[in-house]
Formats: C-alpha cells, structure tokens, sequence
C-alpha cells in the first residue's frame, strides 16, 4: 500500500487528468459539488461478465484471474466475495485494498488490477431509423446518439430528429429519459454550443427515434 503522501499524489495526478480530459467519474464529481453531466464521456467501469486480473504486490499467492459474477462480485482469496460491479479500476483497487487491511490480514496491501477480457457491451436503437437493431459498443471508446444513428443508417424520411430519446437504467435501479435534437446536430447548428454535444452512450441505453407527423 501507497504511503498517505504517495496516495494523495496519485489522487492529485488522477484529478488533474479527469479535469483536463473531462473524464470524471460521477462520484468523483459528487464529492466536488457538481453536478453528473451525462454528456461527458465517462472513464471505464468494471461490469458483470468481464474477467480481471487481480494482483497484490509482494503477495504473489492472493494474485487471480476472475470472472466478475452476475451480483457483480469476485472470490478473492482470505476476503471471499467482493462487489466491484460498475467501480472504477482505481476504486476497485481501493476496496481490496480496504478490505485486506480492515480485515488484518495484510498490513500495507498494493493492489493492481487489469481487465482480461471484456463482456460484450451492447445499446439498441429503435424506430425511425434505416437499420434499426442492437450495435456493440467500443471497448473503452465512447460512442454519441449521433455516431449510432449515424451507424444505423440515419433517419428515415418520416424521422422526427428533434426528439430523439435515450433510456437508461442506472445502477441502481432508477430510470432516466434524455432528449437530443440529433437533427441540429447533423445540420451543424449546435456544434459551437459544448452543452449542445451529442450524448455519450451507455451499456444497456436505448435509442427511439420517434415519427414526424406531417
């Protein structure tokens, strides 16, 4: 484990990127007093299906390959079950960390973790659309409403662009709907508005492009 001086400077190092890349996490932005803006694309999150690699410094008997559960939990040895579903690979790490040390069996813990192989990330777009369906999403790439309606062959004649909406289950259960006028933004009307950007797609989102009614 980091000595405190060390963790504070990998912390100042963290926040200095995610505030010049726009990549913070939502609870880092909580914790700052902002609000989560959806439109910003977001660093990647351990997901259930994906298979990690965990391993502990100077500790090479608790290192282990495993496969993130449909709880959304690994079996670690000494720790059991731990739930690291939609955490950061920084804040997974922590965790473990936490838990080796609170539970006395490793002093200064120093755990790393990788990403082995990802579980396929999919979003659906339905509708007025050419080629409605289920699109993969980029590994640790993102993907806007206007690459994938782009991707599914734009709009039909009867589109009704403005409005555009994005379901989305969060991890907790709840349901958010966003509108985008994905119509301006293939005219280039909002391209000089940052809040006007196209939003970044989630595991899961789906895409309606409702019909225009003449």
């Amino acid at each position: 484990m980091m000595s405190p001086s060390l963790t504070f400077i990998r912390q100042l190092v963290l926040a200095s990127i995610f505030v010049a890349t726009g990549l913070f996490p939502a609870s880092a932005q909580q914790s700052l007093g902002e609000k989560f803006d959806p439109r910003k694309a977001l660093i990647y999150r351990i997901a259930t299906n994906d298979r990690i690699r965990v391993g502990v410094f100077l500790e090479s008997d608790l290192d282990m390959i495993a496969r993130v559960d449909i709880k959304g939990t690994v079996n670690l040895p000494l720790l059991g079950t731990i739930n690291v579903n939609h955490l950061t690979i920084p804040e997974a790490e922590e965790i473990i960390e936490s838990a080796y040390r609170d539970r006395r069996f490793l002093r200064n813990p120093q755990v790393t973790i990788s990403v082995e192989e990802y579980t396929p990330r999919e979003v659906s777009i339905q509708g007025q659309v050419n080629k409605p369906a289920r699109y993969s999403l980029p590994i640790e790439q993102t993907m806007t409403v206007l690459e994938l309606v782009t991707k599914a062959g734009g709009f039909t004649d009867t589109a009704k662009g403005k409005a555009v909406t994005v379901t989305r289950i969060n991890p907790d259960g709840t349901k958010q709907v966003f509108s985008e006028d994905v119509e301006s933004l293939i005219k280039g009307k909002n391209s000089d508005k940052t809040g006007d950007n196209s939003l970044i797609l989630l595991p899961g989102d789906i895409v309606y492009v409702p019909e225009r009614f003449i």
